[in-house]
């Protein structure tokens, strides 16, 4: 997940096989647009994935093809879908993460939620059900996202998002919260990797569209906008697009490099890859291989994150760069005159990373934060474990258009069309959204 802070029409079983459903993004103006904003944003997605964050005062937390529109918000801190649930429908505005299984929502009995969040009403919905344990008493439960955690009762009711429909789809009512993991209207996660990876077991909603064949291919893509160099940026943004069951041709150019995800005990988990190369102003830089490359292709993380060799030696390769410490530790400036050349190879194509992503502003005088952040900052973290080294977030995915594939599961990247900013990433929404 990035900063903790990402359309019901029941699809019909004539259009299984239609062309892929497409779902826009949109996103919200930023509420914190301080430097120190991306502090919080590393220590969040350290703490996701199971690392001590830098700073102590940090609590742990907590057969179709259809294009979907989406939010951006807080200047490309995360990225927000709409979902419905329940009968009638209720609608609600989640973060869509890559990195992690669970589907959750804000509960009306929630106790910790932030004043004005949008809460689900499990008494208005004639279709909702408890899911009860073995004594035959209601499922209590808590996830924990190391940054923070959730709680509450386990429960399965109509779940629908782009005209898909899973029913029942399991999910967690929160009632309790930890303070931090929810901002303005978002409501809760969706997560959109693997069930294995589910602290509640369920199958989450996107494999079980694929399981039910409901896609016409199995796969979700993403294109994410770009707004994090937009001073002007309104509340709402347009943020892209997911479309799911396929892919968008309109929105890249070229061939899909698919690489096949990393072999780990026990199946898939995280939608996860291996980082084969980085090249810093046009040299390539020496960075850590095997388990230790092993890197969760993450929609639910702002920046990228990767082990302290690799990202000691990528800024290493620019002059004038100098390590941070205090509440930055971990984060890297450099020279804002510098415009950064960075690409990112995972096996197959090195993809180009652009400035506007890799300098995230000011932060001190002459000196920019850079967007690649030391993940392993105030850790001792051995490799080899089989969890990811690396997080590559949206500082990488704004650049390419990403999809993701269930069978045979791999994860490929495009390079953006004109229509979807290109290389710029800034978008042509009169042609997309006319």
């Amino acid at each position: 997940m990035g900063h903790p802070l990402l359309i019901s029409l029941l699809a019909l079983v004539t259009l299984a096989l239609a062309d892929p459903l497409r779902v826009p993004l949109v996103r919200r103006a930023p509420r914190n647009t301080s430097i120190e904003r991306f502090a919080d944003a590393a220590d969040f997605t350290r703490l996701k994935y199971g690392l001590d964050p830098v700073q102590p005062q940090l609590r742990r937390r907590a057969g179709q093809t259809v294009g979907i529109s989406i939010i951006n918000q807080d200047q490309d801190s995360s990225y927000i879908g709409t979902i419905s649930v329940g009968t009638p429908s209720q609608q609600f505005n989640v973060v869509l993460d890559t990195g992690s299984s669970d589907l959750w929502l804000a509960s009306s009995q929630c106790l910790a939620c932030p004043r004005g969040t949008p809460e689900f009403n499990p008494s208005s919905s004639s279709s909702l059900q408890e899911v009860t344990g073995s004594s035959g008493q209601p499922q209590q439960l808590t996830i924990q996202y190391g940054s923070g955690s959730v709680a509450g009762l386990l429960a399965q009711d109509t779940v629908g998002m782009g005209g898909f429909t899973v029913n029942p789809q399991k999910f967690l009512l929160v009632e309790q919260m930890t303070s931090g993991l929810l901002d303005g209207d978002v409501s809760g996660i969706m997560g959109l990797a693997f069930q294995a990876l589910a602290t509640t077991q369920a199958t989450p909603f996107w494999e079980a569209l694929v399981n039910n064949n409901q896609f016409a291919s199995p796969e979700m893509s993403f294109w994410l906008t770009r707004f994090i160099d937009d001073q002007n940026t309104q509340q709402n943004e347009p943020g892209g697009e997911l479309t799911l069951g396929g892919t968008n041709s309109t929105l890249f150019e070229g061939n899909i490099d698919f690489q096949n995800l990393a072999n780990v005990p026990n199946g898939p988990t995280f939608w996860m890859l291996e980082v084969s190369g980085v090249t810093v102003q046009g040299q390539s830089v020496q960075i850590p291989t095997g388990s230790s490359a092993l890197a969760a292709i993450d929609t639910g993380t702002t920046l990228i994150g990767g082990p302290t060799d690799a990202v000691a030696a990528i800024y290493a390769a620019i002059p004038g760069s100098s390590q941070l410490s205090g509440q930055m530790a971990g984060f890297y400036s450099f020279p804002c005159s510098t415009t950064l050349s960075v690409s990112m190879a995972f096996g197959g194509q090195s993809w180009p990373v652009s400035d506007a992503d890799l300098n995230v502003g000011t932060v001190s005088s002459g000196q920019c934060l850079g967007g690649i952040f030391d993940l392993n900052a105030g850790s001792n973290v051995g490799s080899g474990n089989g969890n990811p080294q690396w997080v590559v977030g949206d500082t990488f995915l704004k650049n390419v258009y990403s999809v993701f594939r269930a069978n045979p599961p791999a994860v490929g990247f495009a390079q953006l069309s004109d229509a979807a900013g290109g290389s710029s990433g800034a978008s042509s929404f009169p042609l997309l959204y006319k």
